[in-house]
């Protein structure tokens, strides 16, 4: 028992990552990562979620959720950009905490992850998907219901649109990063301008009664969940926490970044900062459009407001470059998770081939294995089912990035030099970041938590049965 233990917890010499990663080419500057950040941050969910977060859980106070969620988000973030400026490698929390706390828990915090990219690229694909389909319905054109829905939802066999869009964006990061960052920074450009024109455009329909009542009275949904009160409030926090959780995107390429130690904090902090306020301005129009009810079940509602108040072209036009802008989330989370199962790889806690890169320093490998299980997931859940599920694992991976900044200031100036960024108010904020997420993954519906536990139960199944055996971490060092 006392062997197993040592081998769980061995932790990774950070000159070691160093080495390991030097192959990727550090080519990303901060123009980049705020591109990377807000692409992903802002991403079919400010489209989406401030409707279904109104009608479901916090009426016009959805804007009291995204507020704060964003604090939480603050608070992780600064935590992210001190982690991301000490030890740029790829991988971002699970390197990290497998450098601070051991193999064991960097696994627990990567497989956590993990379950936000399967998930999330989808949910992004899904929601893609949507807009799509309601920009080309005014033409008449409409895909049968077994190419629309995911399985088993409304006659769905799979989701073409959503399928055919992963893949498109597999086949421009196996091109590269750098062609990959070019093409981001010019769409999050037309994606910021489209949700501008839907702020300006949304904002003459504002009716000031749809604002009233504010807080609506406390009640129970039919399936249990909280609606209006505080009680609302907060379980719009948890489902609206997902909208901000990409910024840890921007960490796990952090290995490509060109002097990490500015370029990491300020993409991270950055694209965060403007993530807020176009999602906060964004649900203060919509809710102020029409009452929060009309939001129920409608999975693009910007362009359904836009349409039903007598802004039918304004629509197209915001929905068409939402739809191509949506390609900015799937850059950025399908670049990072791959770069998360390369970590795998590279560690030998998942094959070792994950872990190897082509001729071009490209670990596309990698990027094949998320290709195919986003296309797997997308064409099994709905699109109402997947959101919350993201939020689970990235909240704890959070937990441990904030508790990790107690282990790193220990080291730094010893076997880590951090002459970057530092977290302020150490050592309080880093406990603040810990307790929101906490009481952020409290929050989340009892699904959640258990598919959450579900994902974990078979993580530890692969860690045991195979990721221990194979550990380059334990080879080396004799065990």
């Amino acid at each position: 028992m006392t062997t197993l233990l040592k081998r769980m917890l061995r932790k990774e010499d950070p000159s070691v990552y160093e080495v390991k990663d030097a192959h990727l080419v550090r080519t990303l500057r901060v123009r980049d990562f705020l591109s990377l950040g807000v692409g992903t941050i802002v991403s079919t969910t400010i489209f989406t979620l401030p409707g279904a977060v109104a009608a479901e859980h916090a009426g016009p106070a959805v804007i009291l959720s995204f507020l704060g969620a964003a604090v939480v988000a603050g608070l992780v973030a600064f935590a992210y950009a001190e982690m991301a400026s000490a030890m740029p490698f790829a991988g971002s929390a699970y390197s990290w905490i497998n450098v601070i706390f051991g193999e064991f828990f960097g696994w627990v915090a990567g497989w956590a992850l993990l379950a936000e990219y399967f998930i999330a690229v989808a949910f992004v694909g899904s929601g893609l998907s949507a807009n799509f389909r309601g920009l080309i319905a005014p033409l008449g054109l409409k895909l049968p219901n077994s190419l629309a829905n995911p399985l088993g939802n409304n006659g769905g066999v799979i989701d073409l649109v959503s399928a055919i869009v992963i893949l498109l964006v597999a086949l421009l990061l196996s091109r590269g990063v750098t062609e990959a960052a070019r093409v981001e920074n010019i769409l999050v450009v037309a994606k910021v301008l489209a949700i501008i024109l839907f702020i300006i455009v949304g904002a003459t329909a504002i009716r000031l009664q749809n604002y009233v009542p504010f807080i609506p009275k406390y009640h129970l949904n039919p399936d249990g969940s909280a609606f209006g009160g505080w009680q609302g409030i907060y379980a719009g926090v948890s489902m609206i926490f997902l909208a901000y959780i990409g910024f840890d995107s921007i960490a796990a390429n952090s290995a490509e970044a060109v002097e990490p130690q500015k370029t990491m904090p300020r993409g991270i902090l950055g694209s965060l900062l403007i993530a807020v306020v176009l999602f906060v301005a964004v649900a203060l129009v919509l809710v102020g459009m029409f009452k929060y009810t009309e939001y129920a079940h409608n999975a693009e509602p910007v362009g359904w407001a836009l349409r039903q108040s007598g802004h039918g072209i304004v629509a197209s036009v915001v929905q068409a470059i939402a739809v191509i802008g949506m390609f900015t989330a799937l850059i950025g989370m399908m670049l990072a998770g791959s770069r998360l199962i390369y970590s795998f790889g590279r560690d030998g806690l998942l094959p070792k081939w994950l872990g190897q890169v082509n001729d071009k320093n490209l670990p596309n490998h990698a990027l094949v294995v998320i290709t195919i299980v986003a296309i797997i997931v997308g064409s099994i859940f709905p699109f109402d089912e997947l959101s919350q599920l993201i939020s689970a694992g990235t909240l704890i991976a959070f937990m441990f990035v904030s508790l990790g900044i107690y282990g790193l200031r220990r080291r730094e100036g010893k076997d880590i030099v951090n002459d970057g960024f530092k977290m302020p108010l150490y050592p309080v904020l880093p406990f603040l970041g810990f307790l929101g997420s906490l009481i952020v993954f409290n929050g989340l519906s009892k699904a959640a938590k258990l598919y959450a536990g579900g994902w974990f139960l078979f993580g530890l199944l692969v860690y045991f049965f195979y990721g221990l055996r194979h550990s380059y971490l334990n080879k080396n060092n004799g065990v």
